[in-house]
């Protein structure tokens, strides 16, 4: 029987034991990891270090996304505002609250604060925020009723088929370009389809379902 089955044999299903509960604790990592929302970002809500609630400053107060936001329509990142944007108001609101202590440190040093990014492609995405708003794309299509969120969380999956499926049908997600940043903007589904047709037409929108459009 020796000859048949060799002294390693003895092992193999400790081995193959072995084996499974690596292969097991590898998978299990894996999709703990990949498929929290930090990864797949859909529901993703981290915690700021500076609470900021956008349902107060846009639905209550009424700020434009470009008052924070001021390179939207002219770079392709919407860029973090700098703590002296902030500090406009809050020197005479709150001025003294020790909830802002860390903006007002942020405009005496010149540091900024360390916000944690929630709205975030692949390093291998290229995506131009300037071209969209230019040409009707309003910022709720991508970042959802942000002015109806105490915290920022990120709503849509902006994934791959996402992207396409506004690409393969650019003239039912436009809008009038006075309209992109008014996140309560609502049409009539039979007129908008008309009026996006003739939106593709005249601000000449070339969607591309090209590879090399996103991945540079």
């Amino acid at each position: 029987m020796s000859d048949i089955f060799p002294k390693w044999t003895n092992q193999l299903p400790w081995k193959i034991l072995a084996g499974l509960a690596i292969t097991g604790t590898a998978a299990g990592a894996g999709v703990w990891y990949y498929f929290t929302p930090k990864y797949t970002r859909v529901g993703y809500q981290p915690m700021q270090p500076v609470s900021f609630s956008h349902q107060t400053h846009v639905e209550q107060l009424g700020l434009d996304c470009r008052y924070c936001h001021s390179a939207v329509e002219t770079a392709w990142y919407a860029n973090i505002p700098a703590a002296s944007t902030c500090l406009r108001c809050h020197n005479q609101v709150l001025a003294g609250d020790p909830r802002l202590g860390q903006v007002r440190e942020s405009a005496q040093t010149g540091r900024a604060v360390s916000w944690v990014q929630v709205h975030k492609t692949p390093d291998y995405v290229y995506f131009n925020h300037a071209v969209h708003v230019n040409r009707g794309v309003g910022c709720v299509s991508c970042h959802g009723r942000v002015d109806q969120m105490a915290e920022v969380r990120h709503a849509e999956s902006l994934s791959m088929s996402f992207c396409l499926d506004c690409h393969r049908d650019p003239a039912s997600r436009l809008r009038p370009i006075e309209q992109v940043y008014r996140m309560d903007w609502a049409e009539d589904a039979r007129y908008g389809a008309v009026q996006g047709a003739r939106y593709v037409h005249d601000w000449k929108v070339m969607t591309s379902q090209n590879c090399s459009a996103c991945h540079r």
